[in-house]
C-alpha cells in the first residue's frame, strides 16, 4: 500500500507538511465512500503516529495536528484508539525500548482527545498501568474475568419465594379477561411489563405463560400475535424458538402425545415470521432418518405381502404363517410414537401457511407426508378453498347447487384461483403433493375433473391470440401431468366409485386417444410401483380377479359380471391386463367374458381397448405357433374377443385400427386378422369360403336378402355398431389407406414377409390379407354415401399407378363408387325428364353410364401396355370389372326361398299358443315388414338387371377388335379379366362363369365361347399350383360354375340347339379377322360338342392325377379343394371317377401319418364321391361313341389355346409342329405318296362302294383301334408308372378305361404290365418281347372280330336310325367349298376328287400350319395335355394291323363278299332317301351360317365317308385329310406320335420326369417300323376283307 504522508512532509512539517496533512485527512472525510475513506483515514493516522513512534515527528507536534482533525468525523477517536492499539501490540514486542517510550508518550499527549473507558476496552492492561489510567494490571485482570463469568456462565437464579404468586394471577388475569371490547395488545403489554417490575416475575416465565394463553383461546390470533410480536422486542430473538422447543420435548416421552394447540401456536408464529421453521425443526421428533428409514421399511412390507399373495401356499404351511401373521400385528398394535413434523405440517396446511407446509414436505420421502390421512385432508381442504371462485365461475355443472366453500380467514393463506393460469401456479403444485392421496377427498377429485373438462372445451374452443395459445398448451401438459400422477392413481386407492369413473370418462373424451392411451400405458405400468399403497392395491386386485375368474362361466355371468365390475371401476388396468391374459390361453372364456363386461364404465371400455391392443402389440408374444405354419391361439383368441366386445360395448375404435393401419405399414400382416373380426362381428358381412351356394345366390341379391340369406349367423342389430365403426374410419382418415395398405400388403406377404416363413403359413397371410380386404371393402360400399365414397376413392388410374394398388384390388375398391355414381346420375335425369315409359328409363340409364364410364375408359388405358387393347376394348375392360353379380342376374329362387321362410316364421307364430298377443303382433309385424322389403328388393333389382342387359347389348359390337387372333383375343381375356377376377371373392367366381355365359348369349363377335371353355378346362394344372388355399375354393366356384353350363348344353340336344347352336361363339372356324357375313358359318353340332365335353372331363382328370402325383402339399390340397368344389358336375364319367377315385385313396394311405390336413381333405373328398358313384354314367352314354359322332370336335377346341386360330384342317397341334423338323415333314409326305397308291387301288377294286360304305368301313376299323387303344394305354400307364412316377400314371389309360373292354382283356392287363416293365432296355431281348406281345394281343383279337360279326345286326339298325344328315352335309360342304373355291382358309387345295391330295397340297398345309402355329400363343399346359392325348392315340394305333392275320384267309374272304353286298344295298337304299334330306336342309344353312367355319373339313369327314379319321381326331396328325385312306393315317400317326411323344417328353421334362418318356418314344418308333414292313408285305386283298368285315362293327 503507498504511504500516505511523503517523508517531504516530516522533513518540512512546520513549513507545510502539518497544513498538507489536515488537508488530506479533510479530503479522506469528505469522501462518499464511507468504506474507502475509513480505512485511509485509519492508514494516515497510523503512519503520522509511526512516525512519532519512530522519533521523526515530536509526541507534541502530532497531538497538535490530532486535535485539528479529530473534529473532521464523530468516529475519529474511536479510530484513533484503533491505531493506538496496534501501534501498542507492535511496540510491546519490539526491544528498541525507545520506540516504547515515545508511543507512551504519544498515548499521553493525546488523552484529551481519546475518553479513558475507549482506551480500556482496546489496550493492554500493563500499557493502561504505564499510562496511569489503572492502578494494577493483575487486579484489574481478575475483575473482568469475575464480570464475565457472571454473564456468561452464572446462572440467574429466581426464587420462586421472592416471585410473588399474585403477580402470575394477575397476568393470567390480565391475559384471560374478555378481549371483545377496545382492548389492545399494546395496553396489556404496558399492564405486563408493570407486573414484571411490581412482582419481580422472570420475563420468560411470563413469555411461556403468553403462550399457554393463546394455546387455550386461539380465536384471539389478532390480539395475541401482535402481543408476542411486542414482546419478543424486549427479549433476545432464540427465546421464543427455545421456550416452543422446550414445550415440545416435554411431549416426546412414548406414552405423551402433543397437543393440536401447540401444533396451532408453533404454525401460527411460524406463519407470521416470529420464529424460523429451521431452528423449531430441530427441536422435533422423530429425526429425517428415522422416517426413510420407516417410509422403506413400508414399500418392503408392502412387497412381502405382494409375495404372499401370488404365492402358493400349501396347507401345512399357511397354518405357520397365520401364527407368524398374529405375532407381527401384535407388535404393530403398540402404538408408534408421536411424529410431531407431521402434526405441525398438518397445522400449517389448517390455517393455509402453504409455503412453510411445503419445506416440511421436501424435507420428507415423497408422498410419506401426504400419506397419513389428516394431512391429505387437510391440504384437500386448502385446494377446496384455494379452487373456490374458479370452480364456482367454470365447474359447476348446470342444475347443480354446490356448497361454497368459505376462504380462510388469515391474509397470508395463498391467493385464490380466478384463473386457469393462477389454478397452474398454486394448485396444481399442492395437487402433485397430495399424489395419488386426492383418493380421501372424491369431492375435491370431481371438482379438479370438472375444472378439467372446462379447461378443455375452452382450450379446443379456437379464436385466442398466439400468446394465449402457448399458455394454454403449457396448460394443457401440466393437466396431462396432474391426470397422471393424481387423478389416476386417486383413482385406483377409491372403493369401486363408478361416479368418479365417469366423472373422470366426461374429462378423457376430450382428449386424443393417443393421450388417453399414453396415460393408460403409464397407470398400468408406472404408477402401481411408485407408492406401497399402490402396490399392494395391484396385489389385492389380481387376487381378487384369479377369485372371480376361477369361477365365471356360462351359467353365473351376471354375479361374476357385477363382481368384475366392481373391481374396474377403480382398477381396470390391472383387472383387464389379467382377464385378456386368461381369455389368451382358454378361448372358451371368450362369451362369458365378453356378457359379464356389461357393468363396465366408459372410461373401463376405453382402458380395456387400450389393454387389447398392449396385448396384441407384446413383443414378447410369438404370432405364429412352434410349427411355423398357423398363426398363434392367443392372437386368435384376442382377434375373436376384439370383435365380440367392440361391438356388444361403444368402445372407440380409432386406437385399436390405427394399430393395424401401423402394422401393415411395417409390413406385418398378422394383425389383420383382428380387423378381420371386428368387421365380420360389427358390420355382420362375413368372408368365409364355406358357404353354400344357396348363401352365394342371396348374395348376389340386394341388401335385405345378403342380411337374411347371405350368412351363417342371423346378424341382427347391426346398425349401431357399424355406424360406430363407420364414424371411426371417418373421423380419422382410415377408411382408404387401410384398403392400399391391405392390397399392397397382399403382395408384400409373399415377397417381402413370407421370405423364411413356411409356404402354408404365407398362404394362410396371404389369404387373410386378401378376404380382410374384401370383407372391408364390402363394409364401406354398404356403409358409405356416396359422397364419402366418391371423395375418398381416387380414379382407378390414379389408384394403380400412383398407389401400386393391384388391379382387381384397385376395381374392387372402385366398383361401388361406379354403381352409386350411376344411380345418382340415373336419378338425376329421370327427376329432369318425367317419362314412364320402360325404353325411356332404359335410355338414361345408358347415358348415366355412359357419363360415368367414359372417364374409367380413359383412365384404364394407362393399366396395361398398348398392345393389349388391339384385342379388348377399354370399354369391355372396363364394363367386365365395374358391374358385379347384382347386375347380371336376379336370384329369384333365393327371395322365393326367403320368403317362403318368413310365411313358416308367420304360421309358426300363429301356431304359438304360449306367445303373449302383443309379442306376436310385434314378430308377424316384423315378418311381413321383411317380406315386403324383399320383394320390392326383388322388383327393383330386376328392373336393374334388364336395364344392364340392355345396356350390354349395345355395348356388345365394340367389345372384342379381334385385331390379331381369336385366340389372342381369349388369351387377353382370360389374363387380364377372368383369372384375376375368379380368385378375387367366391361371388366374383361366379360372377366370371355368368359373364363368359353372357358374352356367349350377347352373340358377341369375334368371342369364341368354345375356345374360352376349352382353355379354362385345358389348363388347370399350373393355375391349381399358384393358387393359395382360398383362391383354390373360389377358382374351384368358378370351374364348377363352368361345367355347370357345359352340363346343361351337354344334358339335352334341345337346350344345345336353342342355346348354343345357331350362335358365333360355336363356329369351328376361328378367322385370324373379323367374319364375313355373307359366309356360310360352320356350326359344331350337338354331337361333336359331347365329344368336346368328354374331352374337358378327360382332361381335368389328367390335371388332377397329375397334382395328385406330385407329392407337393400345396398341388395336392389345391385339387382335392378344387375336386370337392367341382363334385356336382364332375366326374360325371365312371372310368374318370374310378381312376381319380384309386388315386384319392393312395393319397389317403400315404398322408395319414404325414401330413393330417391333407388326409382330412382326401377322406373328405373321397367319402363325397363314393356317394356320388351311383350318379356316374359310363363313357358310351356320355357321348356316343359310334362313326357319325367321332367326327371329332376340331382340332382346334381340342387343342385349345395351342392351335386356336387356325384351320382345323390343319390339325393343330402347336408344340409338336413348332418342335418338328422339316425332314419329319419330308418323311410324311412321303408316307402319304404310298398311300395314295393303295387307296386308289382300293377305291378301283370297290367302285360301287358309296361314301356312306367308305364311311361305316372306316369307321369299323376305328372301333377295333379303339379297344386296341385302350389295351395299350394300359401298358403304357403302367410301363411310365415305373419309370417316372411324376407323370400321371393312370392318366394314361384313364381316357379309355371302361370302354366296353371285353373281359379277356382286362385278364391279361397284368401279364402285359409285367412285361412291359421289363422294356427299358432298348436292346434286341426287347424287341422280342414286343413281338411275343403283339402274338397274344392277336390271339385276342381274332376272338374279338367273332363277336363282332355277331353284333353286326344291332350295329346297322342303330346306323338306320342315324339321320341322313351327314350325307346332305356332304353334299353343301363340296357345293359351298365348289362356289368358294381357293379363297377358303382352312382347307387348303379342293376337295372335289374322292382321290386324296397329293404331296404338293400336303406339303403346302404343313407350311400354312407352321406358320399359323408361329402367331398363336399356345398356354403350354394345354399343348402338354394335348400331346399326352395323342401319345395314347397313337400308342394305341400299334396294335392295329397285327390283328386280321389272325382269321384265316378264306373264311374272312366269304365274310367280307357278304358284308360287301348287304353295304352296297343299303347304301343305295340310304342315298335315295337322303336326296330329300339335303335339298331342304341346303336351304335351312344357307341362311343360318353365315361364316365360313373353322373346321369345316369336320363335316366332310363326316359325309365323305371318312369319319374312321376323325376317331382319331384327338391325335391330330398332321395328315389327317378328309378322304385318306385308314392305312396312310396309321403311317402318318405312328410317326406323328412319335413326334409326339417327343413334345410331351418336354412337358413332362418340366414335371422332373424326362428318362421314362424318352425311352418310351424310342421304343414307340421301333414298333412303328415293324408296322409300316408288315403293312407293305401284308397284301391288299387282306385290307379290303378286313375293312368289310370290321364295318360290321
Amino acid at each position: 500500500m503507498a504511504a500516505l504522508l511523503p517523508a517531504e512532509w516530516i522533513k518540512n512539517w512546520e513549513k507545510g507538511g502539518k497544513n498538507e496533512f489536515v488537508q488530506l485527512c479533510r479530503a479522506l472525510s469528505e469522501n462518499k465512500n464511507h468504506d474507502v475513506g475509513f480505512r485511509d483515514i485509519q492508514q494516515a493516522l497510523y503512519e503520522l503516529a509511526y512516525h512519532v513512534v519512530r522519533g521523526n515527528l515530536k509526541h507534541d507536534q502530532a497531538s497538535n495536528v490530532l486535535g485539528d482533525v479529530i473534529e473532521f468525523r464523530e468516529d475519529m477517536p474511536s479510530i484513533l484508539a484503533d491505531v493506538f492499539c496496534i501501534l501498542d501490540i507492535e511496540t510491546s514486542c519490539l526491544e528498541e525500548k525507545n520506540k516504547r517510550d515515545h508511543f507512551t508518550q504519544l498515548v499521553l499527549a493525546c488523552l484529551y482527545l481519546v475518553s479513558d473507558t475507549v482506551l480500556k476496552e482496546r489496550l493492554d492492561p500493563e500499557t493502561l498501568e504505564s499510562l496511569g489510567l489503572i492502578k494494577q494490571s493483575q487486579q484489574f485482570n481478575q475483575k473482568s474475568v469475575k464480570i464475565k463469568t457472571k454473564l456468561f456462565y452464572k446462572q440467574q437464579k429466581f426464587n420462586l419465594l421472592r416471585e410473588e404468586n399474585e403477580g402470575y394471577a394477575k397476568l393470567i388475569a390480565e391475559l384471560g379477561q374478555d378481549l371483545s371490547g377496545n382492548i389492545t395488545s399494546d395496553l396489556i403489554l404496558e399492564n405486563i411489563k408493570s407486573l414484571i417490575g411490581c412482582f419481580n416475575l422472570d420475563p420468560n416465565r411470563v413469555l411461556d405463560i403468553i403462550l399457554e394463553v393463546y394455546e387455550c383461546r386461539p380465536e384471539y390470533d389478532d390480539f395475541f400475535v401482535p402481543l408476542i410480536e411486542s414482546y419478543m422486542y424486549m427479549c433476545e430473538p432464540q427465546t421464543l424458538c427455545h421456550i416452543l422447543g422446550f414445550k415440545f420435548k416435554f411431549y416426546q416421552d412414548p406414552s405423551g402425545e402433543t397437543p393440536s394447540s401447540l401444533y396451532r401456536v408453533a404454525a401460527v408464529l411460524l406463519q407470521h415470521n416470529l420464529i424460523d421453521l429451521e431452528d423449531l425443526y430441530v427441536h422435533l421428533l422423530p429425526g429425517d432418518n428415522a422416517i426413510i428409514e420407516e417410509h422403506k421399511r413400508e414399500i418392503v412390507e408392502a412387497k412381502q405381502i405382494v409375495r404372499k399373495l401370488t404365492m402358493v401356499v400349501l396347507s401345512s404351511e399357511k397354518t405357520e404363517e397365520k401364527e407368524k401373521e398374529k405375532e407381527k400385528e401384535e407388535e404393530k398394535t403398540e402404538k408408534p410414537p408421536d411424529n410431531q413434523k407431521l402434526g405441525l405440517l398438518e397445522a400449517l396446511l389448517k390455517i393455509g401457511d402453504w409455503h412453510h407446509a411445503q419445506s416440511i414436505m421436501d424435507q420428507m420421502p415423497p408422498f410419506y407426508s401426504t400419506s397419513h390421512k389428516p394431512i391429505a385432508i387437510a391440504l384437500c381442504q386448502l385446494v377446496h378453498v384455494t379452487i373456490e371462485p374458479l370452480y364456482r365461475r367454470v365447474g359447476v355443472p348446470k342444475g347443480a347447487k354446490g356448497s361454497p366453500v368459505s376462504s380462510l380467514p388469515n391474509k397470508r393463506a395463498p391467493k385464490q384461483a380466478e384463473s386457469f393460469e393462477e389454478l397452474r401456479k398454486e394448485v396444481f403444485n399442492m395437487l402433485c403433493y397430495l399424489g395419488p392421496h386426492l383418493s380421501h377427498d372424491p369431492i375435491l377429485f370431481a371438482k379438479v375433473v370438472r375444472l378439467g373438462k372446462a379447461f378443455m372445451k375452452e382450450f379446443q374452443s379456437d379464436g385466442s391470440k398466439q400468446e394465449d395459445k402457448e399458455k394454454m398448451e403449457t396448460l394443457f401438459s401440466c393437466l396431462l401431468s396432474i391426470t397422471d400422477q393424481v387423478l389416476l392413481p386417486s383413482l385406483s386407492l377409491m372403493d369401486c366409485n363408478a361416479c368418479m369413473s365417469e366423472e373422470l370418462w366426461g374429462m378423457f373424451k376430450t382428449f386424443p386417444y393417443q393421450y388417453r392411451y399414453r396415460l393408460y400405458g403409464q397407470w398400468k405400468n408406472e404408477t402401481y410401483n411408485s407408492h406401497p399403497l399402490l402396490v399392494k392395491v395391484k396385489a389385492q386386485t389380481i387376487d381378487r380377479a384369479k377369485y372371480i375368474m376361477k369361477r365365471l362361466t356360462k351359467e353365473n355371468v351376471k354375479p361374476s359380471g357385477r363382481q368384475i365390475g366392481k373391481l374396474s371401476h377403480s382398477n381396470p388396468t390391472i383387472l383387464f391386463d389379467y382377464i385378456l391374459s386368461q381369455i389368451q390361453k382358454y378361448d372358451n372364456l371368450i362369451t362369458p367374458v365378453v356378457d359379464s363386461l356389461k357393468y363396465l364404465t366408459s372410461l373401463n371400455y376405453d382402458v380395456l381397448a387400450y389393454c387389447i391392443i398392449e396385448a396384441l402389440a407384446n413383443p414378447e408374444k410369438e404370432r405364429m405357433k412352434h410349427d411355423d405354419t398357423t398363426i398363434s391361439s392367443w392372437l386368435q383368441s384376442l382377434a375373436s374377443f376384439c370383435g365380440a366386445i367392440f361391438r356388444k360395448y361403444p368402445i372407440e375404435l380409432a386406437g385399436l385400427l390405427q394399430y393395424v393401419a401401423n402394422q401393415l405399414k411395417a409390413g406385418k400382416s398378422f394383425d389383420l386378422l383382428i380387423l378381420k373380426e371386428v368387421v365380420q362381428k360389427m358390420a355382420g358381412i362375413e368372408i368365409t369360403e364355406e358357404m353354400t351356394m344357396e348363401q352365394l345366390e342371396a348374395m348376389t341379391g340386394g341388401e335385405q336378402l345378403k342380411a337374411e340369406g347371405g350368412y351363417f349367423g342371423q346378424i341382427r342389430n347391426t346398425k349401431k355398431s357399424s355406424q360406430r365403426l363407420k364414424d371411426a374410419l371417418l373421423d380419422h382418415d382410415l377408411a382408404l389407406p387401410l384398403c392400399l395398405l391391405m392390397a399392397q400388403q397382399r403382395n408384400g406377404v409373399v415377397f417381402q414377409e413370407g421370405g423364411e416363413k413356411h409356404l402354408k403359413l404365407v398362404g394362410k397371410l396371404y389369404d387373410q390379407c386378401h378376404d380382410t380386404l374384401v370383407q372391408f371393402g364390402g363394409f364401406l360400399a354398404s356403409n358409405l354415401s356416396t359422397e364419402d365414397y366418391i371423395k375418398r376413392v381416387p380414379s382407378i388410374d390414379v389408384l394403380c399407378n400412383e398407389f401400386h394398388t393391384p388391379h382387381d384390388a384397385a376395381f374392387f375398391l372402385s366398383r361401388p363408387m361406379y354403381a352409386h355414381h350411376i344411380s345418382s346420375k340415373y336419378d338425376e335425369l329421370k327427376k329432369a325428364e318425367k317419362g314412364n315409359k320402360q325404353q325411356h328409363k332404359v335410355h338414361k340409364y345408358i347415358t348415366s353410364c355412359e357419363l360415368v364410364m367414359a372417364p374409367v375408359h380413359e383412365a384404364v388405358i394407362s393399366l396395361h401396355l398398348p398392345k393389349v387393347w388391339d384385342d379388348i376394348s377399354p370399354q369391355f375392360y372396363a364394363t367386365f370389372w365395374s358391374l358385379t353379380m347384382y347386375d347380371l342376374a336376379v336370384p329369384h329362387s333365393s327371395y322365393d326361398r326367403e320368403v317362403n321362410k318368413l310365411k313358416v316364421q308367420m304360421k309358426a307364430i300363429d301356431d304359438n299358443q304360449e306367445m303373449p298377443p302383443n309379442k306376436k303382433k310385434k314378430e308377424k309385424e316384423r315378418c311381413t315388414a321383411l317380406q315386403d322389403k324383399l320383394l320390392e328388393e326383388e322388383k327393383k333389382q330386376l328392373e336393374h338387371v334388364q336395364r344392364v342387359l340392355q345396356r350390354l347389348k349395345l355395348e356388345k359390337d365394340n367389345w372384342l377388335l379381334a385385331k390379331s387372333t381369336k385366340n389372342e383375343t381369349i388369351t387377353k381375356f382370360l389374363q387380364l379379366c377372368i383369372f384375376p377376377r375368379c380368385i378375387f371373392s367366391a361371388i366374383d367366381a361366379v360372377y366370371c362363369a355368368h359373364f363368359v355365359e353372357l358374352v356367349h348369349q350377347q352373340k358377341t363377335p369375334n368371342f369364341s365361347t368354345l375356345l374360352c371353355y376349352d382353355r379354362v378346362f385345358s389348363d388347370i394344372i399350373y393355375t391349381v399350383a399358384s393358387c393359395t388355399e382360398n383362391e383354390a375354393s373360389r377358382y374351384g366356384r368358378f370351374l364348377c360354375c363352368m361345367l355347370e353350363t357345359v352340363t346343361r348344353w351337354h344334358s339335352d340336344r334341345v337346350i344345345y340347339e336353342k342355346e348354343c347352336g345357331n350362335y358365333p361363339g360355336f363356329l369351328t372356324i376361328l378367322r385370324a379377322t373379323g367374319f364375313d357375313g355373307g359366309n356360310k358359318a360352320d356350326q359344331l353340332d350337338y354331337e361333336n360338342f359331347r365329344h368336346v365335353v368328354h374331352k374337358w372331363h378327360y382332361k381335368l382328370t389328367k390335371a388332377s392325377v397329375h397334382c395328385l402325383e406330385t407329392g407337393e402339399y400345396t398341388h395336392i390340397r389345391n385339387i382335392l379343394i378344387v375336386l370337392t368344389k367341382i363334385l356336382p358336375w364332375y366326374p360325371k364319367v365312371l372310368n374318370l371317377g374310378q381312376a381319380l377315385e384309386r388315386r384319392v385313396h393312395k393319397i389317403c394311405q400315404e398322408e395319414k401319418e404325414k401330413r393330417p390336413d391333407l388326409y382330412a381333405l382326401a377322406m373328405g373328398y373321397s367319402g363325397q364321391l363314393k356317394s356320388r358313384k351311383p350318379f356316374m354314367i359310363p363313357e358310351n352314354e356320355f357321348h356316343h361313341k359310334d362313326p357319325p359322332a367321332r367326327n371329332a370336335v376340331p382340332a382346334t377346341v381340342q387343342n385349345g389355346p395351342g392351335g386356336a386360330g387356325m384351320p382345323t384342317s390343319l390339325a393343330i397341334n402347336t408344340v409338336r409342329l413348332e418342335e418338328g423338323t422339316t425332314e419329319e415333314t419330308d418323311k410324311l409326305k412321303e408316307k402319304s405318296q404310298g398311300v395314295v397308291k393303295v387307296i386308289n387301288k382300293t377305291v378301283n377294286a370297290t367302285p360301287k362302294v358309296t361314301t356312306s360304305n367308305g364311311n361305316s368301313a372306316s369307321n369299323s376299323k376305328i372301333i377295333k383301334e379303339k379297344d386296341d387303344k385302350e389295351k395299350s394305354g394300359k401298358e403304357k400307364d403302367k410301363e411310365k408308372k415305373d419309370k417316372t412316377p411324376a407323370v400321371t400314371p393312370e392318366m394314361k389309360a384313364l381316357g379309355k378305361d371302361g370302354k366296353d373292354k371285353p373281359k379277356e382283356e382286362r385278364a391279361n392287363k397284368d401279364e402285359k404290365a409285367r412285361e412291359i416293365k421289363e422294356k427299358t432296355p432298348k436292346s434286341d431281348k426287347e424287341k422280342e418281347k414286343v413281338k411275343k406281345e403283339e402274338k397274344a394281343s392277336k390271339e385276342e383279337k381274332s376272338k374279338m372280330v367273332v363277336t363282332i360279326i355277331e353284333s353286326k345286326s344291332t350295329a346297322e339298325k342303330e346306323r338306320e336310325k342315324e339321320p341322313s344328315r351327314e350325307r346332305d352335309l356332304a353334299k353343301e360342304m363340296k357345293s359351298k367349298e365348289n362356289a368358294k373355291g381357293g379363297e377358303k382358309v382352312p382347307v387348303a387345295g379342293s376337295l372335289k376328287s374322292p382321290v386324296p391330295r397329293s404331296e404338293t397340297s400336303e406339303s403346302e398345309r404343313e407350311q400354312k400350319r407352321r406358320k399359323v402355329d408361329t402367331h398363336s400363343s399356345p398356354s403350354h399346359s394345354s399343348t402338354v395335355k394335348d400331346n399326352l392325348n395323342e401319345l395314347k392315340d397313337s400308342s394305341a394305333k400299334h396294335y392295329i394291323n397285327h390283328t386280321t392275320p389272325t382269321l384265316s384267309k378264306s373264311k374272312e374272304r366269304e365274310v367280307e363278299k357278304k358284308d360287301l353286298d348287304k353295304s352296297r344295298e343299303r347304301s343305295r337304299e340310304r342315298e335315295k332317301k337322303d336326296e330329300k334330306d339335303r335339298k331342304d336342309r341346303k336351304r335351312d344353312h344357307s341362311n343360318s351360317d353365315r361364316e365360313v367355319p373353322q373346321d369345316s373339313t369336320k363335316r366332310r369327314k363326316e359325309e365323305n365317308g371318312t369319319t374312321g379319321s376323325s376317331k382319331h381326331s384327338k391325335s391330330e396328325s398332321p395328315s389327317d385329310s378328309p378322304r385318306l385312306n385308314e392305312k396312310e393315317k396309321e403311317k402318318n400317326k405312328s410317326k406323328s406320335s412319335g413326334k409326339d411323344k417327343g413334345d410331351s417328353i418336354k412337358a413332362e421334362k418340366m414335371e422332373k420326369s424326362s428318362s421314362g418318356s424318352k425311352k418310351e418314344s424310342r421304343h414307340d418308333k421301333e414298333k412303328t417300323e415293324k408296322k409300316e414292313k408288315r403293312d407293305s408285305t401284308g397284301g391288299k386283298e387282306e385290307k379290303k376283307h378286313h375293312k368289310s368285315s370290321d364295318k360290321h362293327r
